[in-house]
């Protein structure tokens, strides 16, 4: 009975034993395939997060690349603003300055239209004085037009004898065909001019050459006042000595030619002046 008994807890042992092992085998293989299934997922879950960190890499430069076009956006839309106003400046500036051209255009076109008329009057007081004077010998008198101005030269031994200051009879007949002309124009003024050589002046009553100039200035104005009635308001008498020559005083015939009463046509700048406004306010 005991024996029985023995064999029988022998055989419930081994009987345990073998489930036992068998289930340990089935749970070792399952903790094997639970540690595979967790190696699988870390190393998964490690790509994951790689992934994740170059996406929010590439998240954080899309993100710096649009706040950098949103702020080019707002400067180019600041520019565009500029440029409008610029443009429009622009154009209000271009107005101007074509206005001012076109003024200054005008103002020119007055002056150049001044000029012509000055010169017509230039020319026709030439044509006046060469017409009643032509039949005189260009060594005696000479009339030319010098950056606009008229002179009309007249040569001494035309005028007067060697060191006088008195007009001859024949010098009054060449006056009084220049009176004549100015007459014709009494919108001109004139200056007479007295020009004496080098040659130091030795007489009685005339200090020297510069009161031989301006005493024969004043004796030609004189002759044109009483005798052919030009206004002495329009005259001026002055003396030039010898210090304006037309040539070297080194010889007879050059001294000869530098001695000489000169009749210069002033310029009436303020009836040029007048001309220009007038052709302003006809331009208005």
């Amino acid at each position: 009975m005991k024996k029985n008994y023995s064999i029988a807890i022998v055989i419930a042992l081994f009987l345990v034993s073998c489930v036992s092992q068998k289930k340990y085998a089935e749970l070792e293989t399952l903790q094997q395939n639970t540690k595979e299934l967790l190696d699988s997922a870390t190393v998964k879950l490690n790509t994951c997060n790689e992934e994740k960190e170059a996406c929010d890499a590439s998240l954080a430069s899309i993100q710096e690349q649009v706040k950098f076009l949103k702020a080019n956006n707002q400067d180019l839309i600041n520019n565009i603003g500029n440029l409008t106003t610029l443009s429009q400046k622009g154009a209000e500036n271009l107005e101007m300055s074509l206005e001012s051209m076109k003024e200054k255009d005008v103002r020119i076109q007055r002056m150049q239209d001044a000029v012509t008329k000055k010169d017509s009057v230039t020319l026709a007081l030439v044509t006046s004085l060469k017409g009643v004077l032509g039949n005189l010998s260009d060594d005696d008198i000479q009339i030319n037009v010098e950056k606009g101005v008229v002179y009309v030269s007249i040569s001494d031994k035309l005028l007067f004898r060697s060191g006088s200051y008195t007009v001859t009879k024949q010098a009054k007949d060449v006056l009084g065909k220049v009176a004549k002309v100015v007459n014709d124009k009494p919108e001109l003024e004139f200056m007479v001019e007295g020009h004496t050589d080098n040659v130091p002046i030795k007489s009685d009553g005339i200090l020297d050459n510069w009161d031989l100039s301006v005493k024969r200035a004043t004796a030609v104005v004189r002759i044109l006042e009483k005798d052919f009635a030009v206004a002495p308001a329009r005259m001026t008498a002055a003396g030039r000595s010898f210090y304006v020559p037309l040539m070297e005083n080194d010889s007879p015939s050059n001294r000869a030619k530098n001695r000489r009463t000169r009749i210069v046509v002033l310029p009436k700048l303020d009836q040029f002046y007048d001309l220009i406004e007038q052709g302003m306010k006809a331009a208005k």
